[in-house]
């Protein structure tokens, strides 16, 4: 099956179209790059894409994808022109950096700055404490947690610009592959909390940049 790649999306969502790589065989990816790469004009990022599936990737495709393994990203054609407004990434512990990564790769993909906070969870409060006042510079902050997730709750608690929770499928039995991180950030009592699901670095991502174009309209075709 051919994949058709939306090139028009930037356009009508001031975001091009990202590939999900999970699940895709190495013939569809392979095929996706050939057309991709004739596209310079046309920059694009790949999600999810496995150590396990970039090594079965032709080797003069890969050599044009800058692949980053931890977050399971690749940025063909470089980066977007850079835009206005900025985002903190922030983790509760270092086990949330897969996906911390992969909203922070997404940003940076779509010329959005963002600075990473990476483990900084309640069980070391004061490791937060320590950082809030940058934090609170960013126009957007983004929340990466597991287990029981009360980093989400926290920031709301203490950063007034918006606040979107990812909940990470880290954790021992009852935390239920993020289930329960999900249901703590949905039952949060910090106002305004936006949750994405488990695990999607991406969505949140995509979630800070509608707020920046909003933010900044100019910007955002």
């Amino acid at each position: 099956m051919t994949t058709v790649y939306d090139f028009d999306r930037k356009q009508r969502l001031g975001m091009p179209e990202a590939v999900l790589c999970e699940g895709k065989d190495p013939g569809s990816l392979n095929a996706l790059l050939r057309q991709l790469r004739e596209q310079p004009d046309h920059p694009a990022l790949f999600t999810r894409l496995y150590p396990t599936q970039f090594a079965q990737l032709e080797p003069a495709l890969a050599a044009d994808l800058d692949y980053e393994p931890v977050s399971g990203t690749a940025i063909l054609h470089g980066l977007l022109p850079r835009r206005r407004g900025d985002v903190a990434v922030v983790t509760a512990g270092t086990s949330d950096l897969r996906v911390a990564r992969e909203a922070e790769r997404t940003l940076t993909f779509t010329g959005v700055a963002a600075a990473l906070y990476a483990d900084i969870g309640v069980a070391g409060v004061w490791r937060l404490l320590d950082r809030i006042e940058e934090i609170r510079r960013h126009d957007v902050v983004i929340v990466a947690a597991g287990m029981d997730a009360a980093l989400a709750s926290v920031m709301s608690g203490l950063v007034g610009k918006c606040v979107i929770g990812v909940p990470t499928s880290v954790g021992y039995g009852v935390a239920a592959g993020g289930h329960t991180a999900l249901n703590a950030m949905l039952a949060s009592c910090g106002q305004g909390l936006l949750v994405t699901n488990i695990d999607n670095g991406f969505g949140a991502a995509c979630g800070a940049i509608r707020i920046l174009n909003a933010l900044h309209p100019e910007q955002s075709a």
